[in-house]
């Protein structure tokens, strides 16, 4: 992969300056033109050798183009908040929104390279973070980022001059630090490392393109011309006419479940609880989950409850008695409703990647992710092709959660039709309940079919043994109740005992 980056490209002076004007006139024309539409972000990933003029190369980009449109981040060791959670959730707050360029040095790709470089991980950790940052690429492209990396390369040889000729000027000579030169004592083994990454990691959706660093001209003209290329492609499919499929209506039909049962419709709904055996549960639920979040293991975990449900199955009710359990500054209760203008310039699961909690925290989802699989899907939001792709999405991002250490619990409250109609009916009678009652929930009561078409796949693809799907027999509040906090408590002290 680098052998082509080490033949000596280089661009006369007169070559590169007769070609500047026209090279920078079109980018800030592309860059207009894309600001302008806010349709999708770009996102552009700089690694390489040390010395190879990454940084200078940004810069002068960011001089050729209108640099209030270009977020730039340097990332180096994770800090102690960021350790805290996935690795991943240092890039996720971080994306660019739509009409914006972000540029990441130190992206996700280094920290795998440099820990097996240095022997921390073997080849296959680095291959499975590999196969992760694959699939997280793929899912930022398949919500419309353009994706561009850059990896600037030197030979052994040349890496050593540079780093000579930066050392020994007065205005360069900070550049280059200890870690640079341990680098390079270790350059043929960051060499391997580096090209199994870039191999497994170059993509149709985001391919890697290897510059010959050791010519400033060659490589400034060789990225400018690159990213002027890419914009202009992406640019040109928004003017292309789209084709639009026929709608086909047509009544929601089940997937045949693997047991030949209907999911929802099998549950008992009739589940109660006595006043007498609703306080006897409740009180020994809420003092086992209370003692278990204030365990010195738990600094080492988090919780990550999602609720969702039948509009009026009491997801408010269960929700506000799992908090009154916790200490109020343990815990963070996320209410989502449509998505804003900002969170609607990101990828769908941004709005949910910013609220992870810390270690030791509680975050509470008032309905959650499993809205593209959900309303989303039924009520024709969004595409076909991306509901289905989200299955695995959420899959891939529940894992990273486990692995950080959360306990992912995530509740399905279900009510009958006759239940949820006498519980709108008092909403609309009772003063201080009439806010609750709208007429979405109404018109969402005409879909109920296709809703319970969509949380049996739901559940059938995201219910794993890591993230399991509890569903919560509703009719009865207390009963729903009382079931929420014992699965909660029982699934971190699980964790716990770990």
């Amino acid at each position: 992969m680098f052998e082509s980056a080490e033949i000596g490209h280089s661009v006369a002076d007169e070559v590169y300056k007769e070609n500047v004007p026209t090279l920078r006139e079109a980018l800030l024309a592309a860059q207009f033109d894309f600001t302008t539409a806010k349709k999708f972000p770009v996102i552009v990933i700089v690694g390489g050798v040390d010395g190879a003029g990454k940084g200078e190369t940004v810069n002068l980009l960011s001089e050729w183009m209108d640099a209030r449109h270009i977020q730039t981040r340097a990332l180096g060791e994770p800090t102690t908040e960021e350790l805290d959670r996935p690795t991943m959730w240092r890039f996720w707050r971080q994306l660019p929104p739509k009409g914006k360029i972000g540029v990441f040095f130190g992206a996700w790709h280094t920290q795998p390279i440099l820990r097996r470089a240095y022997g921390e991980i073997g080849n296959a950790e680095l291959d499975h973070a590999c196969d992760e940052i694959v699939r997280f690429e793929r899912m930022l492209a398949a919500e419309g980022a353009l994706i561009l990396k850059f990896w600037f390369h030197l030979s052994k040889k040349r890496q050593k001059k540079r780093l000579k000729s930066l050392a020994k000027d007065k205005k360069t000579r900070w550049r280059v630090t200890k870690t640079d030169w341990k680098h390079f004592e270790l350059y043929d083994t960051f060499r391997e490392v580096s090209e199994r990454a870039l191999r497994r990691t170059s993509t149709a959706e985001a391919p890697w393109v290897v510059v010959e660093g050791t010519d400033p001209n060659y490589r400034y003209l060789t990225v400018g011309q690159a990213i002027l290329d890419a914009l202009k492609r992406r640019l040109a499919t928004l003017d292309a006419p789209k084709v639009t499929p026929p709608v086909i209506a047509a009544e929601p039909v089940a997937a045949p479940a693997v047991d030949g049962n209907h999911l929802l419709r099998s549950l008992d709904l009739n589940k109660s609880l006595s006043p007498e055996e609703y306080d006897e549960r409740l009180t020994a639920a809420e003092r086992k989950l209370s003692l278990l979040s204030r365990h010195k293991r738990f600094r080492k975990h988090s919780v990550i409850a999602a609720f969702e449900g039948s509009d009026a199955a009491g997801k408010g009710g269960a929700i506000r008695r799992l908090a009154a359990t916790l200490d109020a500054r343990q815990y963070s209760i996320v209410p989502i409703a449509a998505p804003t203008e900002e969170e609607r310039a990101q990828p769908y699961l941004w709005r949910f990647w910013r609220h992870i909690p810390g270690k030791g925290r509680f975050t509470i989802y008032d309905r959650s992710w499993y809205g593209r699989v959900l309303v989303e899907r039924v009520e024709g939001f969004c595409g076909e092709a991306d509901w289905r792709r989200a299955y695995e999405e959420i899959n891939d991002f529940e894992e990273q959660l486990v692995r950080n250490g959360a306990v992912v619990s995530k509740f399905w409250l279900q009510i009958d039709k006759e239940t949820q109609l006498a519980r709108f009916q008092e909403r609309e009678q009772t003063g201080f309940k009439h806010y609750k009652i709208t007429a979405e929930d109404w018109r969402n009561r005409d879909k109920w079919d296709a809703y319970e078409v969509a949380v049996g796949e739901m559940v059938d693809r995201t219910s794993t043994e890591i993230a399991p799907w509890t569903l919560v027999e509703a009719n009865d509040k207390h009963y729903a109740r009382v079931k929420v906090l014992e699965t909660l408590a029982d699934r971190l002290e699980a964790a716990l005992d770990r």
